[in-house]
């Protein structure tokens, strides 16, 4: 018996990383019988008597689990957030980082496509960048993507961690892995200007060993749908939010239309992000609004 982490999934093998090396391995049959799935990340128990033949026995509990893309036991995500072509969305930027706070994922945006801006287009970016980073985040965005000095930078804050990227396809997910490990030569999309949407180009799950870091380099997706939180979960999910919720006059006050409200004082003051604010309200609504899932 071994233990190791996922790193590869496809077409039913699963490709796990132990002792150095890597071993193929088919999952028994009673995961199926008990809708079990084992995705990229998980850290395993199996048997292989050597690297060809081997058996998923046991999935190990998971710390955290995302659905887009799927992957297990992440400890941090960059979320590579393109500036133009396809033009910046911060309803998608916001979409990305609620998931990951709610699944306790540190985020990391990384803005990509930042060469293609004009001197005042990148000026105008400024403000939203420097907003982003007052709430706490980490936000890579130099006006030259792969500035040398950034992607030292940003490999230094993702050595030894399990990383997922992040972003809507066409972002430039597989131009920065290419950057920051060249021998990788992962295959890249031009983008399709009709619909403005890139065509997938990655074509697998897997973790790829990236100078210390285990990186999951999985398909784009353009929104996420998945609202699994309540109403109630979803103010604490925006760190700025959550820090001021103690200042409300009222204990679960949802910053809506509750008179006395730190949040909206603050909105009203310029030290709450409006675009993020109002992302929060069209969230709640979503939530709000969404039929009960009773499969779940």
């Amino acid at each position: 018996m071994k233990t190791g982490i996922i790193q590869q999934s496809l077409s039913g093998f699963y490709d796990i990383f132990a002792d150095g090396k890597i071993y193929r391995t088919r999952a028994r049959g009673n995961f199926r019988q008990r809708k079990i799935k084992p995705v990229v990340g998980d850290h395993v128990e199996f048997s292989a008597e050597n690297q060809q033949e081997g058996y998923l026995l046991k999935i190990l509990p998971r710390r955290n689990q995302l659905v887009r893309p799927p992957v297990a036991n992440v400890d941090m995500a960059v979320v590579v957030t393109s500036a133009k072509e396809p033009a910046f969305s911060a309803n998608l930027l916001d979409r990305q980082l609620i998931a990951l706070e709610a699944q306790k994922v540190e985020p990391v945006i990384y803005f990509s496509k930042t060469d293609l801006l004009s001197e005042e287009e990148y000026q105008q970016l400024l403000p939203i960048i420097e907003g982003y980073q007052k709430i706490g985040y980490q936000v890579f965005a130099n006006p030259n993507p792969f500035e040398p000095h950034q992607l030292l930078s940003l490999m230094s804050c993702l050595k030894g961690k399990i990383v997922t990227m992040m972003g809507q396809t066409g972002a430039g997910k597989s131009t920065l892995l290419n950057h920051l490990a060249p021998q990788l030569e992962l295959a890249t999309g031009e983008i399709s200007q009709a619909l403005q949407r890139g065509r997938h180009t990655t074509r697998k799950v897997s973790l790829l060993d990236v100078n210390g870091a285990l990186i999951a380099d999985t398909p784009g997706f353009s929104s996420y749908e998945t609202f699994d939180m309540t109403v109630n979960d979803l103010p604490f999910l925006f760190p700025e939010m959550a820090r001021l919720a103690s200042n409300c006059k009222f204990r679960g006050c949802l910053h809506l239309k509750e008179p006395q409200c730190a949040v909206k004082e603050a909105l009203n003051n310029g030290i709450i992000m409006k675009s993020r604010y109002d992302d929060y309200v069209q969230f709640h609504e979503l939530i709000a609004n969404q039929k009960p899932n009773y499969k779940k």
